[in-house]
């Protein structure tokens, strides 16, 4: 294994300081390691180094702490990655309009590092994407750019993140970390790193191979949640309650795991990484039918529950059109403040092209940040019985436990619940979706 850069200053970099990489700068910093985190973001590299975490449910205190101890240290300067033994980029993935992967984020991070990479380095890519990018495209980038070779002059890995937000089960040093090397040389280099910050590394053969394991975990969880939504809209016109019957099914000890319904899927994972793998595979001519259904019903669950509501207010001679709506969530999941790919925004738009006028609660989410959209700058409302009481009815598309959902229930007339949130007794005014 070829020698470390002689004189660095830092034992880890991390580029990209988002919902993954502050977290795992943090982490690495609580563990010991020497820790630098870069951001283009001037505004939030300031935030982080005044020891203020802008993520909601990651307190400012691990920050602060780790600055006080001079572990951590968070520059907008490129020219500070000289200084690191390792670079890590976590940065986004998002993919394009006709789900093609948008790789211009991890490039982008590739030609800014390339400048700045030293003989014995090593570069490890987190974001998800599709198996082949961290061998060839990152690869690429980085030879042509700085002159060097990987494996021969700098190692290079790929180790997909793990981060849950909102799970306080989903701790860095206690989640499984797996770990592919472009060769036997860059898989013993980023061990030898990440056995610093994690419990139970898992490498494997190659860096296609960990970015498909990323892809494969991501897919199980996309086409096991459009199965659920599938058998959501089968049992409740079975009248059955979809909700009892997941409950009573995972008391089944093995060969079940609970999955659970709603309007859609959320975040930056789920929605996109099965695409990445769609993409990727009509290089081989080869289809995939499964993935692409799944999508398919996944997305047509706004659909679903917007029409719940269309059909409960008619039920009350009541129309959509000019009715005020309320809804209860805009972040992804329970939580949270992430609102990205959030399938509440789409029950908002169909709300709004069918007539409505559309307001929002959440907790977590004061005033939403869509440019170029009609939600941009839309603030919250303000949670009191005045104001709950203006609204013909509401839609419930992200149950955070924060929501005093008998109390929306008691002063809403209408309420059209699609995660399972509002107390059973409330039947009077509330409609499962």
């Amino acid at each position: 294994m070829m020698p470390k850069p002689e004189g660095a200053k830092y034992e880890v970099a991390v580029v990209g300081l988002g919902y993954v990489g502050i977290p795992l700068a943090i982490g690495f910093a609580t563990a010991g390691c020497r820790t630098l985190g870069v951001d283009s973001d001037a505004e939030r590299v300031e935030i982080l180094q005044s020891g203020k975490s802008p993520l909601p449910h990651l307190g400012n205190a691990k920050i602060a702490t780790a600055l006080s101890d001079r572990r951590v240290r968070f520059s907008a300067e490129k020219c500070d990655l000289a200084e690191s033994e390792a670079i890590i980029i976590c940065v986004p993935t998002p993919i394009r309009s006709h789900n093609e992967p948008d790789l211009g984020y991890v490039l982008s991070a590739a030609g800014e590092i390339a400048p700045w990479l030293r003989q014995g380095m090593l570069v490890c890519l987190e974001s998800s994407t599709y198996p082949g990018t961290t061998g060839q495209d990152l690869r690429e980038v980085l030879e042509s750019m700085s002159g060097l070779k990987a494996g021969e002059d700098f190692h290079l890995a790929f180790s997909p993140e793990r981060e849950d937000p909102g799970n306080n089960g989903s701790v860095l040093h206690k989640m499984p970390k797996v770990i592919g090397g472009y060769t036997e040389g860059c898989l013993s280099r980023a061990l030898e790193l990440y056995e610093r910050v994690v419990e139970h590394p898992v490498p494997v053969s190659s860096c296609e191979t960990a970015e498909a394991v990323k892809l494969t975990e991501n897919i199980f969880r996309f086409v096991n949640i459009a199965l659920i939504n599938e058998l959501k809209r089968i049992y409740s016109a079975m009248d059955i309650d979809i909700w009892e019957v997941v409950e009573a099914a995972k008391t089944k000890p093995f060969g079940y795991m609970p999955f659970y319904p709603g309007v859609g899927v959320g975040g930056h994972c789920i929605p996109v990484d099965p695409f990445y793998l769609t993409w990727k595979a009509r290089e081989y001519n080869l289809d995939t039918r499964f993935i692409e259904l799944a999508g398919q019903i996944n997305r047509s669950m706004p659909y679903y529950a917007v029409n719940h509501l269309l059909e409960a207010l008619n039920a009350r001679k009541r129309s959509l059109r000019g009715s005020r709506i309320l809804v209860l969530g805009v972040a992804y999941k329970p939580g949270i403040s992430d609102d990205r790919e959030s399938p509440s925004y789409r029950v908002m738009d169909l709300l709004r092209q069918k007539g409505a006028e559309v307001g929002y609660y959440d907790p977590y989410v004061p005033e939403i940040d869509a440019p170029g959209t009609p939600w941009h700058a839309l603030r919250t409302l303000e949670w009191n019985r005045g104001n709950l009481a203006a609204f013909d009815a509401a839609i419930v598309c992200t149950a955070h436990r924060e929501i005093d959902y008998k109390e929306l229930a008691d002063v809403v007339p209408l309420v059209v619940d699609a995660c399972n949130a509002v107390p059973k007794n409330r039947v009077a005014c509330v409609v499962p979706a």
